[in-house]
């Protein structure tokens, strides 16, 4: 609601009127088009002597939109729980068992994502309590397809432990992910590149990229990196220190 000053001007209280009586109370359809473009000017005057109001009034609009939009998050990440938390296929690290889990849909083309990366590894080291999900969601064009399968393949092909040596070369690799470049990658990480490679464009790849931009499209993602941290979804990146902040306020929750 918006406030005004104790000795308001009357066309403030009718202003205040209007923000909260019902609808059917104060109709402007009702009004001859002389008192409507009286109303008008007295409006207009009060807003001129008072433009701290219309400022007021904007933030209590943003902040409004940001809990709904926070809401809707909520819903939105309540309804997909099983699929962000135990889909049988992501990458998982840090401690398995961990009290927190961190979900992470990420590029390997995205600037931020890059930027994320010590910052997500500070976290875990710094907290032996958190489970980390790594959810491939290649957004920005061929290149990042080409490095989430390859990434993707040498997890299927060779293993979990293989997928994070990919996955930390990829996410500092700034040359142009090719055959030739992504088998150079694996032979010097001491893995099977003709494997990994010949196995980039299977079946079982295309359906795990798939899948996961199916779920980020019920998210309304639409760029990266994006977590999910609880039953919270945070758009964009976040140093460690408040990811940390947050997770304490999730275990205060939880207790």
């Amino acid at each position: 609601m918006i406030r005004f000053a104790r000795a308001a001007l009357p066309t403030a209280a009718t202003i205040l009127a209007l923000t909260t009586a019902p609808l059917q109370a104060f109709d402007l359809k009702e009004m001859s088009a002389a008192d409507r473009d009286a109303f008008g000017a007295q409006v207009r005057a009060y807003l001129l002597e008072n433009p701290e109001v219309i400022i007021e009034a904007v933030n209590i609009l943003e902040q409004r939109q940001a809990e709904s939009a926070a809401m809707q998050d909520d819903a939105m990440v309540a309804a997909n729980l099983d699929e962000l938390y135990n889909d049988g296929y992501s990458w998982v690290g840090g401690n398995p068992d961990g009290d927190i889990t961190i979900v992470e849909f990420m590029d390997y083309r995205c600037g931020y994502c890059r930027k994320a990366a010590p910052e997500v590894a500070q976290l875990l080291k710094e907290d032996g309590n958190i489970r980390l999900i790594i959810k491939e969601l290649p957004i920005l064009g061929e290149a990042s397809v080409e490095a989430s399968r390859f990434a993707i393949s040498a997890k299927q092909v060779a293993g979990n432990d293989a997928y994070k040596q990919v996955h930390d070369a990829l996410i500092g690799f700034s040359g142009q992910p090719n055959e030739t470049t992504l088998k150079r990658i694996a032979d010097e990480l001491g893995l099977d590149g003709a494997a990994i490679v010949a196995h980039m464009e299977s079946d079982e790849v295309t359906e795990e990229i798939s899948r996961t931009r199916d779920l980020a499209q019920r998210l309304k993602i639409s760029g990266t990196p994006t977590f999910v941290m609880g039953n919270e979804l945070l758009r964009g990146y976040l140093p460690a220190d408040q990811l940390a902040i947050i997770a304490a306020e999730q275990r205060a929750e939880q207790s």
